[in-house]
């Protein structure tokens, strides 16, 4: 948990915040993250605003998209909430680190074996989003939360905020280049295979630390999968069922129309990759230490003569 800056809210509605989630240092985070708490001190959560450069209609119609639709292996959002100028959007506390805070705790690339873990997870997740017509269309490493209930995708719907169909994106403010599909960054609407590019990206700077890698940093066990998600074309890319059969053990991508049939392969220990999954130690330690400062850390006394939390931002957006 960092500090807040000088120019954050102390609070979303009734909710106090208590610190940022992500470094100063990340500049591609399409949202502001914040670990808060309630008012009256009974529950932490994670809270999500617009940036400051972002238009919080756009932002504000992406989280209530996301709190209508919640999906496994996507971050809930179960509350959303402020006035048209600074909408916020919250979901219970778990400890969690964005992706780039994940390698800087464990000192540079995961482990391939997680790595191809966690692809299995967001797989799995876009797979499901995906068969019920659902495009995340924000995926990156920064909306990529490890905790210790497994991964989870979170920034949903950051594409569609950034900029309307048929305007260029490249370049926005939020976005990271690197996992941006071609096709959306000239503008196109965000379709599912533009979530497997953005899970290719993410896999790459897993396994290498950035998300446009050369081909031969990319370790050998995940050249497959991670170079088919990234094909500019998107007529060659697999869909995330697909990426799925390519992450598992012993199985091989072939184009097929229709998710893969059940049971088709023996179980292995990524079936169970909606749950939690082999953490690395240093990022357990990392989760453990942030836990303990969101449970140390006490709420602010109101200055005097300045309205109670909550007051400054009264309208719900639903």
């Amino acid at each position: 948990m960092e500090p807040l800056r000088h120019d954050d809210p102390p609070w979303a509605g009734s909710h106090v915040l208590l610190g940022r989630l992500d470094a100063d240092s990340e500049r591609a985070v399409p949202v502001r993250r914040f670990v808060a708490r309630s008012a009256d001190g009974d529950r932490d959560l994670l809270v999500s605003l617009p940036r400051p450069d972002a238009d919080p209609a756009r932002w504000a119609v992406e989280a209530e998209g996301a709190r209508r639709l919640p999906l496994p292996g996507f971050l809930p959002v179960t509350e959303v909430g402020g006035t048209a100028e600074l909408p916020w959007c919250a979901t219970p506390y778990v400890p969690a680190l964005p992706l780039p805070a994940a390698l800087r705790a464990h000192g540079g690339p995961l482990p391939e074996p997680f790595v191809r873990f966690l692809g299995a997870a967001l797989a799995r997740a876009l797979a499901t989003a995906h068969a019920r017509g659902v495009t995340h269309a924000g995926l990156s490493p920064a909306a990529v939360l490890l905790t210790t209930d497994g991964p989870r995708a979170s920034c949903f719907g950051a594409v569609r905020a950034a900029g309307p169909d048929g305007e260029r994106r490249d370049g926005l403010p939020g976005l990271d280049p690197g996992c941006l599909a071609p096709e959306q960054a000239a503008g196109g609407r965000p379709r599912p295979l533009g979530d497997v590019y953005a899970l290719g990206a993410v896999l790459a700077y897993a396994a290498t630390g950035h998300t446009v890698p050369e081909r031969d940093e990319i370790p050998v066990p995940l050249r497959s999968p991670v170079t088919a998600c990234l094909a500019r074309d998107p007529a060659t890319r697999p869909q995330a069922h697909q990426v799925l059969a390519l992450l598992e053990p012993n199985t091989r991508w072939e184009p097929v129309a229709g998710p893969r049939p059940q049971g088709v392969h023996p179980a292995t220990v990524l079936d169970g990759a909606d749950g939690p999954g082999p953490l690395p130690a240093l990022v357990v330690a990392a989760l453990a230490r942030q836990a303990a400062r969101v449970l140390a850390a006490e709420l602010p006394a109101p200055a005097p003569g300045h309205p109670a939390p909550g007051s400054l931002h009264p309208s719900a957006l639903d």
